[in-house]
Protein backbone atom coordinates (compact mmCIF):
# COMPACT_ATOMS: atom_id res chain seq x y z
CA UNK A 1 0.00 0.00 0.00
CA UNK A 2 1.71 3.46 -1.17
CA UNK A 3 2.44 5.64 1.24
CA UNK A 4 2.04 9.83 1.70
CA UNK A 5 4.72 10.45 -0.66
CA UNK A 6 4.02 8.19 -3.15
CA UNK A 7 0.22 8.96 -3.23
CA UNK A 8 1.36 12.49 -3.39
CA UNK A 9 3.02 11.78 -6.73
CA UNK A 10 0.04 9.75 -7.66
CA UNK A 11 -2.37 12.47 -7.28
CA UNK A 12 0.51 14.79 -9.39
CA UNK A 13 0.13 12.20 -12.13
CA UNK A 14 -3.95 12.46 -11.99
CA UNK A 15 -3.74 16.05 -11.74
CA UNK A 16 -1.82 16.27 -15.27
CA UNK A 17 -3.86 13.52 -16.53
CA UNK A 18 -6.77 15.98 -16.16
CA UNK A 19 -5.80 18.93 -18.34
CA UNK A 20 -4.38 17.04 -20.66
CA UNK A 21 -7.53 15.02 -21.15
CA UNK A 22 -9.59 18.40 -21.08
CA UNK A 23 -7.64 20.52 -23.32
CA UNK A 24 -7.24 17.55 -25.43
CA UNK A 25 -11.42 18.29 -26.70
CA UNK A 26 -11.28 21.36 -25.15
CA UNK A 27 -14.26 20.11 -23.10
CA UNK A 28 -14.60 19.06 -19.85
CA UNK A 29 -14.49 20.15 -15.76
CA UNK A 30 -10.91 20.62 -14.26
CA UNK A 31 -11.53 22.93 -11.62
CA UNK A 32 -13.44 20.41 -9.40
CA UNK A 33 -11.61 17.74 -10.54
CA UNK A 34 -8.45 19.15 -9.62
CA UNK A 35 -9.78 19.95 -5.95
CA UNK A 36 -10.65 16.71 -5.14
CA UNK A 37 -8.01 14.48 -7.06
CA UNK A 38 -6.51 14.46 -3.50
CA UNK A 39 -9.85 12.46 -2.09
CA UNK A 40 -9.87 10.38 -4.95
CA UNK A 41 -6.37 9.30 -4.61
CA UNK A 42 -6.59 8.51 -1.27
CA UNK A 43 -10.51 6.86 -1.25
CA UNK A 44 -8.61 4.84 -4.58
CA UNK A 45 -5.29 3.49 -3.34
CA UNK A 46 -5.60 3.60 1.08
CA UNK A 47 -8.92 4.32 2.41
CA UNK A 48 -11.73 1.76 0.19
CA UNK A 49 -11.71 -2.04 0.08
CA UNK A 50 -12.23 -2.45 -3.68
CA UNK A 51 -11.40 -4.82 -6.52
CA UNK A 52 -10.51 -3.50 -9.82
CA UNK A 53 -11.65 -6.91 -11.45
CA UNK A 54 -15.02 -5.28 -11.22
CA UNK A 55 -18.58 -7.22 -10.99
CA UNK A 56 -21.43 -4.83 -10.51
CA UNK A 57 -23.51 -5.48 -7.12
CA UNK A 58 -20.47 -4.65 -5.45
CA UNK A 59 -20.79 -7.24 -3.21
CA UNK A 60 -18.05 -8.40 -0.44
CA UNK A 61 -16.57 -4.17 -0.86
CA UNK A 62 -17.13 -1.13 -0.18
CA UNK A 63 -19.04 1.10 -2.80
CA UNK A 64 -18.38 4.39 -4.61
CA UNK A 65 -20.85 6.38 -5.96
CA UNK A 66 -19.95 10.35 -7.34
CA UNK A 67 -23.04 12.71 -7.61
CA UNK A 68 -21.13 15.55 -8.92
CA UNK A 69 -20.48 13.65 -12.10
CA UNK A 70 -19.41 16.43 -14.22
CA UNK A 71 -15.84 16.27 -12.43
CA UNK A 72 -15.41 12.75 -14.67
CA UNK A 73 -11.92 13.58 -15.28
CA UNK A 74 -10.38 13.03 -11.99
CA UNK A 75 -12.81 10.06 -11.76
CA UNK A 76 -11.76 8.17 -14.98
CA UNK A 77 -8.24 8.83 -14.28
CA UNK A 78 -8.06 7.36 -10.86
CA UNK A 79 -10.51 4.39 -12.24
CA UNK A 80 -7.31 3.86 -15.16
CA UNK A 81 -4.60 4.41 -12.62
CA UNK A 82 -5.72 2.08 -9.78
CA UNK A 83 -6.50 -0.67 -12.44
CA UNK A 84 -10.01 -0.33 -13.29
CA UNK A 85 -9.20 0.18 -17.70
CA UNK A 86 -6.23 0.49 -19.43
CA UNK A 87 -4.55 4.00 -19.03
CA UNK A 88 -3.94 4.73 -22.62
CA UNK A 89 -8.31 4.77 -23.05
CA UNK A 90 -7.76 8.13 -21.34
CA UNK A 91 -6.90 9.50 -24.88
CA UNK A 92 -10.38 8.56 -25.98
CA UNK A 93 -11.94 10.95 -22.94
CA UNK A 94 -15.43 12.51 -24.31
CA UNK A 95 -15.07 11.53 -28.20
CA UNK A 96 -17.10 9.70 -29.90
CA UNK A 97 -17.76 6.06 -29.26
CA UNK A 98 -15.61 6.72 -25.94
CA UNK A 99 -16.67 5.04 -22.87
CA UNK A 100 -15.78 7.92 -21.31
CA UNK A 101 -18.41 10.17 -21.34
CA UNK A 102 -18.58 13.76 -20.28
CA UNK A 103 -20.50 12.34 -17.52
CA UNK A 104 -20.00 8.74 -16.36
CA UNK A 105 -22.68 6.37 -17.60
CA UNK A 106 -23.70 2.50 -17.23
CA UNK A 107 -24.50 1.87 -20.76
CA UNK A 108 -20.59 1.74 -22.44
CA UNK A 109 -20.18 -0.63 -19.13
CA UNK A 110 -17.22 1.27 -18.27
CA UNK A 111 -15.75 -1.03 -15.25
CA UNK A 112 -16.15 0.95 -11.74
CA UNK A 113 -19.12 3.05 -12.76
CA UNK A 114 -22.42 1.57 -11.31
CA UNK A 115 -24.55 5.00 -12.12
CA UNK A 116 -25.01 7.40 -14.42
CA UNK A 117 -24.29 10.67 -12.56
CA UNK A 118 -24.31 14.39 -13.06
CA UNK A 119 -28.05 14.78 -13.07
CA UNK A 120 -27.10 17.28 -9.81
CA UNK A 121 -28.80 16.38 -6.53
CA UNK A 122 -29.25 11.92 -7.12
CA UNK A 123 -26.37 10.57 -6.08
CA UNK A 124 -26.90 10.66 -2.21
CA UNK A 125 -30.63 8.66 -2.71
CA UNK A 126 -28.46 5.92 -4.51
CA UNK A 127 -25.57 6.38 -2.09
CA UNK A 128 -28.45 5.73 0.96
CA UNK A 129 -30.04 3.18 -1.02
CA UNK A 130 -27.04 1.00 -1.63
CA UNK A 131 -25.87 1.16 1.82
CA UNK A 132 -29.15 0.00 3.00
CA UNK A 133 -28.86 -3.16 0.97
CA UNK A 134 -25.60 -3.72 2.48
CA UNK A 135 -27.39 -4.29 6.02
CA UNK A 136 -29.88 -6.06 4.11
CA UNK A 137 -27.41 -8.36 2.39
CA UNK A 138 -25.43 -8.48 5.92
CA UNK A 139 -22.14 -7.27 3.62
CA UNK A 140 -20.17 -4.95 6.70
CA UNK A 141 -18.15 -3.17 3.90
CA UNK A 142 -18.97 0.75 3.65
CA UNK A 143 -20.53 3.10 0.96
CA UNK A 144 -18.87 6.19 -0.01
CA UNK A 145 -19.94 8.98 -1.50
CA UNK A 146 -19.14 12.44 -2.84
CA UNK A 147 -21.76 15.59 -3.78
CA UNK A 148 -20.72 19.14 -4.89
CA UNK A 149 -21.65 22.02 -2.02
CA UNK A 150 -23.62 23.95 -5.21
CA UNK A 151 -25.21 20.63 -5.59
CA UNK A 152 -26.94 21.16 -2.42
CA UNK A 153 -29.02 23.76 -3.95
CA UNK A 154 -30.88 20.75 -5.02
CA UNK A 155 -33.94 19.81 -3.06
CA UNK A 156 -33.89 16.17 -3.24
CA UNK A 157 -30.50 15.74 -1.30
CA UNK A 158 -32.05 16.98 1.61
CA UNK A 159 -35.00 14.05 1.66
CA UNK A 160 -32.23 11.51 1.11
CA UNK A 161 -30.19 13.39 3.86
CA UNK A 162 -33.36 13.65 6.24
CA UNK A 163 -33.92 9.70 5.23
CA UNK A 164 -30.34 8.32 6.29
CA UNK A 165 -30.19 10.00 9.71
CA UNK A 166 -34.02 8.63 10.66
CA UNK A 167 -32.81 5.44 9.46
CA UNK A 168 -29.56 5.14 10.88
CA UNK A 169 -28.06 4.95 7.85
CA UNK A 170 -24.64 4.19 9.61
CA UNK A 171 -22.67 2.57 6.76
CA UNK A 172 -22.75 5.68 4.74
CA UNK A 173 -19.89 8.19 4.71
CA UNK A 174 -21.00 11.23 2.70
CA UNK A 175 -18.14 13.62 1.37
CA UNK A 176 -19.20 17.55 0.31
CA UNK A 177 -16.75 19.11 -1.74
CA UNK A 178 -16.79 22.47 -0.41
CA UNK A 179 -15.23 24.69 -2.35
CA UNK A 180 -17.31 27.64 -1.84
CA UNK A 181 -17.75 27.64 -5.66
CA UNK A 182 -20.73 26.84 -8.37
CA UNK A 183 -20.49 27.57 -12.28
CA UNK A 184 -22.04 30.94 -11.85
CA UNK A 185 -20.02 32.17 -8.95
CA UNK A 186 -19.06 31.61 -5.17
CA UNK A 187 -22.25 29.61 -3.33
CA UNK A 188 -22.56 32.17 -1.00
CA UNK A 189 -24.07 34.79 -3.74
CA UNK A 190 -25.93 32.27 -5.46
CA UNK A 191 -27.63 30.38 -3.09
CA UNK A 192 -25.94 30.43 0.51
CA UNK A 193 -25.93 27.44 1.98
CA UNK A 194 -25.56 28.81 5.34
CA UNK A 195 -24.22 26.58 8.35
CA UNK A 196 -23.84 23.26 6.76
CA UNK A 197 -22.28 21.47 9.94
CA UNK A 198 -25.52 22.53 11.76
CA UNK A 199 -28.07 21.23 8.73
CA UNK A 200 -26.16 17.77 8.69
CA UNK A 201 -26.38 17.25 12.74
CA UNK A 202 -30.06 18.49 12.59
CA UNK A 203 -30.93 15.41 10.53
CA UNK A 204 -28.78 13.23 12.75
CA UNK A 205 -25.14 12.83 10.93
CA UNK A 206 -22.31 12.93 12.33
CA UNK A 207 -20.15 15.24 11.04
CA UNK A 208 -16.58 15.92 10.70
CA UNK A 209 -14.15 18.19 8.38
CA UNK A 210 -11.29 17.82 6.69
CA UNK A 211 -8.88 19.89 4.56
CA UNK A 212 -9.37 18.15 0.76
CA UNK A 213 -5.58 19.01 -0.29
CA UNK A 214 -3.98 18.47 2.26
CA UNK A 215 -3.12 14.09 1.98
CA UNK A 216 -2.21 13.33 5.39
CA UNK A 217 -5.19 14.92 6.49
CA UNK A 218 -7.64 13.26 4.25
CA UNK A 219 -6.24 9.90 5.12
CA UNK A 220 -6.37 10.79 9.02
CA UNK A 221 -9.70 12.20 8.30
CA UNK A 222 -11.60 9.07 6.21
CA UNK A 223 -9.71 6.77 9.22
CA UNK A 224 -11.46 8.39 11.34
CA UNK A 225 -14.99 8.20 9.44
CA UNK A 226 -14.55 5.29 9.33
CA UNK A 227 -14.17 4.35 13.21
CA UNK A 228 -17.34 6.21 13.55
CA UNK A 229 -19.51 3.87 11.26
CA UNK A 230 -21.86 1.17 12.87
CA UNK A 231 -22.77 3.59 15.52
CA UNK A 232 -26.28 5.05 14.45
CA UNK A 233 -25.42 7.56 12.64
CA UNK A 234 -24.55 8.39 9.20
CA UNK A 235 -21.18 10.42 8.22
CA UNK A 236 -21.04 13.70 6.39
CA UNK A 237 -17.33 14.84 5.89
CA UNK A 238 -17.06 18.73 4.74
CA UNK A 239 -14.31 18.59 2.69
CA UNK A 240 -12.55 22.02 2.26
CA UNK A 241 -10.81 22.27 -1.34
CA UNK A 242 -9.36 24.92 -3.42
CA UNK A 243 -10.80 24.49 -7.39
CA UNK A 244 -8.61 24.04 -9.63
CA UNK A 245 -5.78 23.14 -7.22
CA UNK A 246 -2.39 22.47 -8.73
CA UNK A 247 -3.00 24.94 -10.97
CA UNK A 248 -2.33 28.17 -9.80
CA UNK A 249 -4.05 30.63 -12.31
CA UNK A 250 -6.87 27.90 -12.14
CA UNK A 251 -6.96 27.91 -7.90
CA UNK A 252 -10.08 29.63 -6.43
CA UNK A 253 -11.74 30.83 -9.56
CA UNK A 254 -15.41 29.16 -10.25
CA UNK A 255 -14.76 30.48 -14.32
CA UNK A 256 -12.39 27.27 -14.60
CA UNK A 257 -15.40 24.98 -13.09
CA UNK A 258 -15.89 24.28 -16.99
CA UNK A 259 -13.54 25.73 -18.97
CA UNK A 260 -10.51 23.97 -20.60
CA UNK A 261 -7.11 25.57 -20.91
CA UNK A 262 -6.07 26.60 -24.41
CA UNK A 263 -2.03 25.22 -25.31
CA UNK A 264 -0.38 27.76 -23.61
CA UNK A 265 -2.39 27.42 -20.57
CA UNK A 266 -1.70 23.48 -20.48
CA UNK A 267 2.00 24.39 -21.01
CA UNK A 268 2.06 26.41 -17.75
CA UNK A 269 0.03 23.63 -16.35
CA UNK A 270 1.99 21.01 -17.13
CA UNK A 271 5.50 22.80 -15.55
CA UNK A 272 3.30 23.02 -12.37
CA UNK A 273 2.73 18.45 -12.76
CA UNK A 274 5.62 17.33 -13.15
CA UNK A 275 5.06 13.68 -14.67
CA UNK A 276 5.62 10.98 -11.95
CA UNK A 277 3.87 7.57 -13.61
CA UNK A 278 4.17 8.32 -17.66
CA UNK A 279 1.47 9.90 -19.25
CA UNK A 280 -1.14 8.07 -21.27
Amino acid sequence: MPDVAQLKDIATQIRRDIVRMVHAVQSGHPGGSLGCTDFFTALYFKVMHHDPDFKMDGIGEDLFFLSNGHISPVYYSTLARSGYFEVKELATFRKLNSRLQGHPATHEHLPGIRIASGSLGQGMSVAVGAALAKKLNKDNHLVFSLHGDGELDEGQNWEAIMFAGHQKVDNLIATIDWNGQQIDGPTAKVMDLGDLRAKFEAFKWNVIEMDGNDMDDVIATMDKAKSLTGQGQPICILMKTVMGKGVDFMEGHHEWHGVAPNDEQLSKALGQLPETLGDY
